[in-house]
């Protein structure tokens, strides 16, 4: 049985936040996709969905510093959920891609006019 843990998604990036762990550049930075729908009775809907991806500095990645507020990527990775006790005590659950490729998007490309 194959096993398959693989995700891609294209839209614009919010906040990001660039490290050094090691001697290898991270970036964290949220992406927003958007997926528009009609509802049965004909109304319109905008579904917004924030995403949290880690991207190391390597080849496949373009350079970080290039990652900012509003630019649009593609992204391809694997998700990986982790758990954490927050300060109130309480369990969170988060779930971020990890990307293993990160591409830069020209206007041409994100179907905006």
């Amino acid at each position: 049985m194959d096993h398959i843990n693989r995700i891609e998604l294209q839209g614009r990036v919010g906040t990001v936040r660039t490290n050094i762990v090691g001697d290898t550049r991270v970036a964290n930075f949220s992406l927003v996709t958007e997926h528009l729908y009609k509802t049965r009775d004909g109304g319109a809907v905008n579904e917004t969905t924030w995403h949290y991806v880690v991207a190391w500095d390597s080849r496949e990645m373009p350079d970080l510093d290039l990652i900012r507020k509003g630019t649009a990527v593609n992204v391809t990775g694997r998700l990986r959920a982790s758990r954490y006790t927050a300060a109130d005590g309480t369990e969170k659950h988060l779930y971020e891609v990890v990307a293993g490729k990160v591409r830069l998007l020209s206007e041409d490309e994100t179907g905006r006019d």
